[in-house]
């Protein structure tokens, strides 16, 4: 057994999803281990972490002046290059024991709209933070790994991945992107569109978390029968005084409605432009819906009514880039076995 071969047997497989709202990481053998929000704190000045993931986003907006809660990623890309060392860091710690002998090899999924320059800042992290070989692929591959589509199959399938910061759709055949599209629209733009709508319509002034439960709660893509309501708190924009305000679905949806039609448009652009053979196969088996995103209520009805294409939500799809990173050797190297069985048995 070569040195590598010996590494790669004994090395631990983490798959990444490193996002702008949540970071999930994937161990061969043992699942997702971690589902955090991509959030640090630190002290001003000497630059000293003092909370990562859930404890230092209950501290956004929330820090006394010493310390400061960092979002390191935006769009998908990486913003603060050191916060995200020492957040990748501190995720591998948490899950990679001090003794062990061999150093991980990491995949991370990303988005395909990055540069060269933020994809080796993904890469130069990664090895930072403790890799010893690190793989970048595209996020909507990961995805379609982890949403346990056959990739490699001489078929096309399409796959609408909907981040935090980013929404890429691609069309994927034999293990290969043939069509992809990519916009920096993600969760992030449904909730400055929801804070935005609830400003200029109500003059109240709420947080990104008020927000983001909204969407949660009551957000919706499509007309539904039953109108939801839901109270929420925020600050009066004239008297700078607390208030409260009840708002209902319907305003909700009217509000989502510029970055949702910017969704649909990209997605109907990647169909567009799809050979049509392979399009043929998309119309039979649908476009499978991943990401957080994605759980928008209504979003797929909406989606499937505007394209005439059957649209399938994935199974888990918050942990479908995370999951497919993670299962992404094991899938290459069980295709290049399929490969020389099928050399010598031709």
């Amino acid at each position: 057994m070569g040195l590598k071969n010996f590494l790669d047997t004994f090395s631990s497989d983490i798959g990444m999803d490193l996002g702008t709202c949540n970071t999930l990481v994937h161990v061969r053998g043992k699942g997702i281990v971690i589902s955090e929000p991509s959030v640090v704190a630190v002290e001003r000045g000497t630059k000293r972490v003092v909370a990562v993931g859930a404890e230092a986003k209950r501290m956004l907006w929330k820090t006394p002046g010493d310390i400061i809660a960092i979002r390191p990623l935006r769009d998908g890309v990486i913003a603060d290059l050191e916060t995200t060392e020492k957040m990748l860091r501190y995720f591998i710690s948490k899950i990679m024991p001090r003794k062990l002998f061999v150093k991980p090899r990491m995949v991370i999924g990303i988005p395909t709209c990055i540069t060269e320059v933020e994809r080796r800042a993904v890469e130069e992290s990664a090895y930072k933070a403790g890799a010893r070989e690190v793989k970048v692929i595209e996020e909507s591959l990961a995805a379609a790994i982890g949403a346990n589509i056959p990739i490699f199959e001489p078929a096309g399938h399409m796959v609408c991945d909907i981040g935090g910061g980013t929404t890429e759709i691609s069309v994927i055949s034999l293990g290969g992107m043939v069509v992809t599209k990519a916009i920096r629209l993600g969760g992030d733009e449904f909730d400055e569109a929801i804070i935005k709508h609830v400003r200029s319509v109500h003059n109240l002034i709420i947080g990104e978390q008020t927000a983001e439960n909204l969407k949660i709660t009551i957000g919706n893509a499509s007309p539904d029968k039953k109108i939801e309501k839901m109270e929420i708190k925020g600050t009066d924009a004239i008297t700078g005084l607390p208030r409260r305000l009840e708002i209902d679905s319907i305003e909700v949806r009217e509000a989502l409605q510029e970055p949702i039609n910017a969704v649909v448009d990209e997605i109907k652009h990647t169909l567009g432009e799809t050979p049509p053979e392979l399009a043929a196969d998309i119309v039979e088996r649908g476009i499978v819906m991943t990401g957080g995103g994605s759980l928008l209520k209504g979003l797929p009805r909406l989606i499937s009514r505007e394209t005439g294409v059957p649209v399938i939500l994935a199974e888990n799809p918050l942990l479908c880039v995370a999951k497919g990173a993670g299962m992404y050797y094991e899938q290459t190297r069980e295709m290049s076995k399929r490969s020389i069985y099928n050399t010598i048995h031709t």
